[in-house]
């Protein structure tokens, strides 16, 4: 399995994925380390996008720690941003956003 890498920026702190918009590839939110400080797994997610990327499917591991989405399309040369959303079986809700810059690769 390919793991798709994303940057940091150290002016913004965004994830910031370069991204296709003829890709429809698979992108993990890894709660595991937030997960199990406060020992709860996630119960529900949701994916929120934005612009024309869309979502074409989506999972929860085995463990209920990570959330996989498979998203497609974009527009050339804008940013769109892409959140995570769970509720843990705790009833936390938190939000992980991604921002992808989308380019000709």
């Amino acid at each position: 399995m390919a793991v798709e890498t994303f940057t940091i920026s150290s002016r913004s702190g965004k994830a910031t994925i370069k991204k296709d918009p003829d890709d429809d590839l698979d992108y993990t939110w890894d709660w595991t380390e937030w997960l199990d400080t406060v020992t709860d797994t996630i119960n529900t997610y949701s994916i929120i996008t934005s612009g024309t990327v869309t979502e074409t499917s989506s999972s929860v591991d085995g463990t209920q720690k990570k959330v996989t989405a498979f998203l497609a399309g974009g527009t050339l040369d804008e940013q769109h941003i892409v959140t995570c959303r769970i509720v843990t079986v705790g009833g936390r809700t938190a939000d992980r956003s991604i921002y992808l810059n989308i380019r000709t690769r």
